[in-house]
């Protein structure tokens, strides 16, 4: 775990605002010792249920010949969840703060490459190939350790190591719910933001994959042809549910647990989706029902793990999604533990 930035108490101290009246949840949540030497082994021996990490964002690394690398999005929501509040709703004890994935080396050796050029593109690849590696690694040793993860930040591109990590330490492969506008199933041209899944359905890792809330006017024809041939892939839409209104939040819900029940699956949350979180005032979710959708799922006894990603990385919004984000994670572990 050579990429892992550890989350200290000397980090913790930085950001946690202690109150003589309040009790806040950075004050009872678990952290890694400065003396641990072998993660896997302490993790694995620790007594909570919910493990947190973070991801850098880096959109568009393949697609536009450019990206974003920043951790702005993890840090907003870090100093958001451990300044939360807490009272008898709340587990903090339960809940490790492991800390975020750092690909600053890989990243800035693709920053240097002509993306035009087929062979400094292959390079490209082989850096991202190892950004996958490193993921799947660490969600395949905390879910070995038998604790669920919850990922936020990154972008969407990084379902496949999650997912792959979750198959792999189960030996199976899973079911993935993504609330999202957009299908995130692009044709297989280098791993990117917009075709994650794909490659984690054709490698075998995924089974069944949910978009819940597709905007339709988002999807190219030639890939609502694909996936409409393929049974496992599914879709609801957000005009269907939301304008058109020929079917309802609550019977889509539905109709994903009678597909999943009994299986193992992953919850996917695009932040782009949700209609408070959204810097272009585009339509969305309201932030009821994102929280009504996590707690639906969040209870299901197959949920394996959260992962909460963002495609908008400027640091000053990032401080507005941070306070969403920690609500969707409070409320996830709420509905889970129950």
């Amino acid at each position: 775990m050579d990429k892992l930035n550890v989350f200290t108490s000397k980090d913790l101290s930085k950001l946690l605002d202690i109150r003589s009246s309040e009790t806040k949840f950075g004050q009872h949540i678990k952290l890694l010792p400065a003396s641990c030497t072998n993660i896997y082994e302490y993790i694995n021996a620790l007594d909570v249920d919910y493990i947190i990490i973070g991801l850098p964002e880096y959109n568009n690394l393949l697609t536009h010949l450019s990206y974003q690398n920043t951790t702005y999005t993890w840090d907003a929501t870090l100093k958001s969840l451990i300044n939360f509040k807490i009272n008898t709703y709340l587990i903090p004890h339960r809940v490790l703060i492991l800390g975020s994935l750092n690909f600053d080396k890989e990243l800035n050796k693709v920053k240097t490459l002509d993306l035009t050029i087929d062979k400094q593109l292959a390079k490209a690849k082989k850096h991202i190939a190892k950004i996958n590696k490193e993921i799947t690694h660490i969600i395949y040793t905390l879910k070995k350790s038998g604790k669920t993860p919850i990922i936020v930040g990154g972008t969407q591109n990084n379902a496949y190591g999650i997912i792959k990590g979750c198959a792999l330490a189960l030996n199976t492969p899973i079911n993935t719910l993504n609330l999202s506008a957009h299908t995130k199933f692009k044709p297989k041209k280098g791993k990117h933001n917009g075709n994650g899944f794909i490659y984690a359905y054709a490698e075998g890792f995924l089974k069944h994959y949910f978009v819940f809330g597709l905007h339709e006017q988002t999807i190219s024809n030639s890939i609502l042809k694909t996936i409409q041939k393929m049974k496992q892939i599914h879709v609801s839409t957000y005009e269907s549910i939301e304008v058109k209104q020929t079917t309802t939040f609550k019977k889509e819900l539905k109709k994903v647990k009678q597909t999943i029940s009994g299986s193992p699956f992953g919850i996917q949350i695009d932040c782009n989706i949700i209609n408070s979180c959204k810097a272009d005032n585009t339509e969305g979710f309201s932030l009821k029902k994102i929280k009504k959708f996590i707690h639906y799922f969040g209870k299901r006894k197959g949920v394996h793990y959260l992962h909460i990603s963002t495609t908008d990385s400027s640091i000053n919004y990032s401080n507005h999604k941070g306070e969403f984000i920690t609500t969707f994670i409070i409320n996830f572990m709420n509905a889970h533990t129950k």
